[in-house]
């Protein structure tokens, strides 16, 4: 009864949250619900968050949640495809409403745009060959001189060997799709990323090994960008991965990619 009295007052108070945004006409929400569309900036290449499988074609944790979102304002997800490098840029310019897949919360983003609140706790984890897992269990032991280190551009993960991997030989990879294949091919000894990416490509590439993604190296979460000083589309957002999660709706989703 406690549950289901939870559920019916978190309820009224989304409904409550939409019949603001009609009286506030600059809302996100309200323009959604207008027009029907909701725009979603996602690079499209960091599983299990987001994945493009093919032109316009996106599939990921954070896909399956945008979906349920944007049906809960009755409107269509529109994925706009960004880069890392762009997604700050792209999201203050307006080219979408809410960006996702799998975005570190940061106090950089934080000066230009509001963040939802997070949905997973997701901390920097090495991936190496399984052979070199017990050469590289912490920062101190990757970050020397004879260590590659590699990352790619214009997030978390740059910032991250930048700043605390300053001592090792760091190569730039473009392309977050193939940086897997660098480990592989003995091209680079390790990329530092998120818990959750490492288990992920750890399973798809046997030879790749996700060192101690239960002790991560830094602590990390996961939300969403949101338009800066927009009040009622953030309470509304932060509404629905409530309620998301209450019902069970994003265990169920979360366990459709990551496994139990």
């Amino acid at each position: 009864m406690k549950i289901l009295a939870a559920l019916i007052l978190t309820t009224a108070q989304t409904l409550a949250f939409a019949q603001d945004a009609r009286t506030a006409p600059d809302s996100t929400l309200g323009r959604v619900e207008q027009s029907g569309v909701l725009r979603v900036c996602t690079p499209g290449d960091y599983k299990p968050f987001s994945f493009q499988r093919a032109p316009g074609e996106f599939e990921g944790i954070d896909i399956d949640l945008m979906q349920t979102l944007a049906a809960a304002l009755k409107a269509k997800p529109q994925f706009v495809k960004t880069t890392w490098a762009n997604l700050l840029p792209d999201f203050v310019a307006g080219k979408c409403d809410i960006a996702a897949g799998g975005i570190s919360v940061s106090l950089e983003r934080q000066k230009q745009a509001y963040f939802s609140k997070p949905y997973m706790v997701n901390g920097k984890t090495p991936l190496t060959r399984c052979e070199n897992a017990a050469r590289f269990q912490t920062i101190e032991a990757i970050d020397r001189p004879e260590v590659r280190v590699i990352a790619n551009p214009g997030g978390s993960n740059e910032r991250f060997a930048k700043t605390k991997l300053s001592h090792a030989r760091l190569t730039m990879h473009p392309d977050n799709l193939t940086i897997f294949d660098e480990l592989i091919k003995g091209q680079a000894d390790v990329f530092v990323t998120e818990a959750a990416e490492a288990i992920v490509q750890s399973k798809a590439h046997p030879e790749l090994c996700a060192v101690n993604p239960d002790k991560p190296l830094q602590y990390a979460e996961m939300a969403y960008l949101l338009p800066r000083g927009d009040e009622v589309f953030k309470r509304f957002v932060d509404q629905w991965l409530h309620l998301s999660e209450a019902s069970g709706e994003y265990a169920q989703i979360r366990a459709k990619w990551l496994g139990q």
